[in-house]
């Protein structure tokens, strides 16, 4: 039977006209043409065939199955091309034969579109309940040096330059081995946060988490619409970040208390984001909370930070409420010369984007900018990317549902899910145009973290996505919009051979816009992005740059030929 239709009210008519006037615009605003930008999963045919494991399938008995994996994009043998490393977990319940483990995954790019699994040969093949991955040189020795984190534990993988990697992490003082407390170590980064030259190591921590103490779904004791669930991670004891001090010598020292890391009420961490948030050259900490507040820890300069997270507006939505933060990313969308936040969510909340007024203070701006528009997916993965290479940052978004019991009630968007894309429009705000954006992008599938970097060279940003007990996605951009772009790779040498932490300024010629971006260790959620800097031209053939290193020194360099990858080593100081 065909329903009679449905009468409006005045004010639901008014809020309909509007709404479709508003698409109209935003249809416009793109042109009223199909997005130039698609795509495409090529995982398949690039060789990424190995499965993550992670907990159970059909139902988790335990909050630990839930979170998921991490994905690397980094050049660890020089060659100039983007290798992928893909962290892999376990399962409580299955007995994989010997030699059969789930292991995390490194494969080296081909450079013709294939990459080979280079695992075993590379000596990272280890299994465990594995989380997060970040990337930098922690020795300076020219070879950027892997960190993964686990339930339990950690591993520091010295890139030993030959295509092999040694696992230091006891010998180095990074485990977390052994302790009385099996920390859940989650999202990590390398940063320079006392800009010695030496890369230091923020690893965040979700829950103090014991199979054996805690409710399991058969109780009853967690719901969700119905659903008996996994519990947590309200009512678990939180787990406590960790700063580790890099000696100069090899070797890391816990400064976490000392530094004031142990001050913030805030709890259950998951993504980091390190940047600048307050232009003073000196690197902040942003960590995604779930449930509780988030923080950002603002460094004081002396070695020591203190969270600001409330008076600066980037804890709780704009609500004033807590939210289930996973993802986080920073870009200065805006072109004001500031630092903004992206930040995924649970389903049933909209993903937060809080735009950088200065003076530490932000703007949570979700809704004014049209991100408010999806609440039916649950984000992970993020990331502010130009897709487009018009100059301004759009925002990629990996999801997933983290219960697999609504795959089997139909609860919301299901178990897999979709990812969204945003466009920015130029004028603060963005367009989903995620319909058009290719079969990769409208592909349903259980993701988790997502790294960007460009992995075939061809100018515009490819996505890799880690998915739950499936096979990742490798994004492949195809882009047919014949915007120009510019990528830069630095080498620090008074400051960390990796140059985290430093600042670039691009100005395309004859734009007048400039665009701004910082070398930056982990993000997104839990994942680790290309260490090069990549920037959309538009139309412009050259640009002019402005490099601010994280030792102080300073560089310009002018008249930069558009559509080339440009190293740029830190000039020595004339003695």
């Amino acid at each position: 039977m065909t329903p009679a239709p449905r009468r409006l009210s005045r004010r639901g008519l008014i809020r309909s006209i509007c709404r479709s006037a508003l698409v109209f615009t935003f249809d416009q605003l793109l042109g009223g043409a199909a997005l130039p930008v698609q795509f495409v999963n090529v995982a398949r045919e690039a060789g990424l065939h190995a499965k993550t494991t992670f907990g159970a399938e059909k139902r988790n008995r335990y909050l630990l199955e839930t979170t998921g994996c991490g994905a690397a994009f980094f050049d660890y043998d020089n060659d100039g091309w983007l290798d992928i490393f893909l962290v892999n977990g376990a399962t409580f319940e299955s007995n994989f034969p010997k030699g059969a483990e789930p292991v995390s995954r490194l494969y080296r790019n081909n450079r013709d579109g294939t990459f080979t699994d280079v695992t075993v040969k590379a000596g990272v093949a280890r299994t465990g309940w594995g989380q997060g991955v970040c990337v930098g040189d922690y020795d300076n020795d020219g070879f950027d040096d892997l960190f993964v984190t686990y339930w339990g534990d950690n591993s520091l993988y010295r890139n030993n330059g030959d295509g092999t990697f040694t696992d230091v992490a006891v010998k180095a003082g990074v485990s977390t081995r052994g302790g009385k407390i099996k920390r859940w170590n989650t999202g990590c980064a390398f940063l320079d946060y006392d800009r010695d030259g030496h890369l230091d190591l923020f690893v965040a921590n979700y829950v103090d988490f014991d199979p054996q103490s805690v409710p399991v779904p058969e109780d009853g004791a967690c719901l969700y619409k119905g659903l008996k669930i996994a519990c947590g991670p309200p009512g678990l004891p939180g787990g406590k970040n960790i700063l580790f001090h890099n000696n100069g010598n090899g070797t890391f020292t816990d400064v976490s208390e000392k530094a004031g890391i142990w001050n913030t009420p805030g709890t259950y961490g998951l993504g980091v984001l390190v940047a600048d948030f307050d232009n003073d050259g000196w690197p902040d900490i942003y960590v995604a909370n779930d449930t509780t507040a988030s923080a950002l820890y603002r460094n004081n300069h002396d070695g020591t930070f203190r969270d600001i997270g409330v008076p600066a507006g980037v804890a709780f939505n704009a609500d004033g409420k807590a939210q289930a933060g996973m993802g986080v990313s920073a870009a200065d969308y805006d072109l004001d010369g500031k630092l903004d936040i992206v930040k995924t969510t649970f389903s049933g909340d909209v993903t937060s984007l809080y735009r950088n007024l200065g003076d530490n203070f932000f703007e949570e701006t979700t809704q004014q900018a049209g991100l408010g528009r999806n609440t039916r997916f649950l984000g992970w993965g993020a990331g502010f990317f130009d897709l487009d290479n018009d100059g301004y940052p759009d925002i990629f978004l990996a999801n997933g549902h983290v219960y697999p019991e609504v795959g089997e009630s139909r609860v919301e968007s299901g178990y897999r899910q979709q990812k969204v894309v945003y466009r920015n429009l130029g004028n603060l705000r963005f367009a989903d145009v995620s319909a058009d954006a290719g079969s990769g992008v409208l592909e349903a599938v259980p993701a988790r973290g997502c790294a960007f970097g460009d992995f075939d060279n061809d100018g515009d940003i490819d996505v890799l996505v880690n998915c739950v007990n499936d096979v990742p996605q490798l994004l492949r951009c195809d882009s047919s919009t014949g915007h120009n772009w510019l990528k830069v790779k630095l080498v620090g040498v008074k400051s960390n051979r990796s140059a985290i932490g430093a600042r670039v300024y691009c100005t395309p010629e004859g734009a007048g816009k400039r665009q701004m971006d910082e070398v930056r260790s982990g993000g997104s959620y839990i994942s680790q992005n290309d260490l090069r800097l990549h920037f959309g031209l538009g139309q412009s053939q050259r640009a002019h740059l402005e490099i601010r290193w994280p030792s102080g020194h300073t560089q310009s360099l002018q008249n930069v030929k558009a559509n080339q990858i440009l190293k740029i080593t830190e000039p020595t100081p004339a003695r």
